[in-house]
């Protein structure tokens, strides 16, 4: 008999060919964002005001990126760190039909058998590891 809430297996398999994953690094002065979008060679970068407004445009505009080349956009699923706009944003992208996921920043591995120095770029790259993990054992929301 399955169990309600097996997370052992993926209700949806990840199609990377129609997935827009974006991984946003909240700050109080600036959102950085990173994408790997279907269809486009290189990963787009962003610096925007933190404006759930811009970010959703700016969704919006990688999904028609993502069409022009080629592909049929089915999901959008931006990932960040819980904190100070995490669960709020989730919220009012949820709304606009955008499946968003938090991350809590202790669930991510790194390992800790040298110091290095944290840099943006890395830490979206794990980031981005662990969505494509949650998204592909979650489904949509």
């Amino acid at each position: 008999m399955p169990q309600p809430n097996d997370l052992s297996r993926s209700l949806v398999a990840l199609d990377q060919n129609s997935t827009i994953i974006a991984v946003i690094e909240l700050s109080h002065s600036s959102w950085l964002v990173g994408g790997v979008l279907p269809g486009i060679e290189c990963q787009p970068r962003k610096k925007l005001e933190p404006s759930p407004e811009r970010l959703l445009a700016l969704l919006q505009g990688w999904q028609d990126e993502a069409v022009r080349a080629g592909r049929t956009i089915t999901r959008i699923a931006p990932a960040f760190e819980a904190g100070r706009d995490g669960f709020w944003l989730a919220r009012w992208l949820a709304a606009r039909g955008v499946e968003a996921h938090v991350i809590h920043a202790s669930s991510v591995a790194v390992s800790r058998e040298y110091r290095r120095a944290k840099t943006d770029l890395r830490h979206r790259v794990v980031e981005a590891r662990v969505l494509g993990v949650a998204v592909w054992r979650t489904g949509p929301l």
